[in-house]
């Protein structure tokens, strides 16, 4: 079970990342029987989630890969070699 697939999260981790924040948001605004500092830290809980499972939908809809390593393939095509150096330096 991999959580990380193809540069972004797994298709489950995005869903129940939503709906657990959905769960987690309703039941903090729902209930009434814990104290409010407790119902508010609920709310912010379920909705970052609800934000990190949507958003995380979005990029991959868009094609958008945050967790790849494309970087250190730019960051080698930019080093230069010591050919190269020489021709340039006067």
């Amino acid at each position: 079970m991999k959580l990380i697939a193809n540069g972004n999260f797994a298709r489950w981790l995005r869903i129940t990342m939503f709906l657990g924040g959905v769960g987690i948001a309703t039941g903090g605004l729902a209930l009434e029987l814990p104290p409010s500092a407790i119902r508010a830290s609920a709310f912010l809980v379920g909705f970052a989630l609800m934000a990190l499972g949507g958003l995380s939908s979005n990029s991959h809809m868009l094609g958008i890969r945050p967790f790849d390593d494309s970087y250190r393939r730019a960051r080698r095509s930019y080093m230069v070699t010591g050919s190269s150096r020489g021709k340039n330096e006067g």
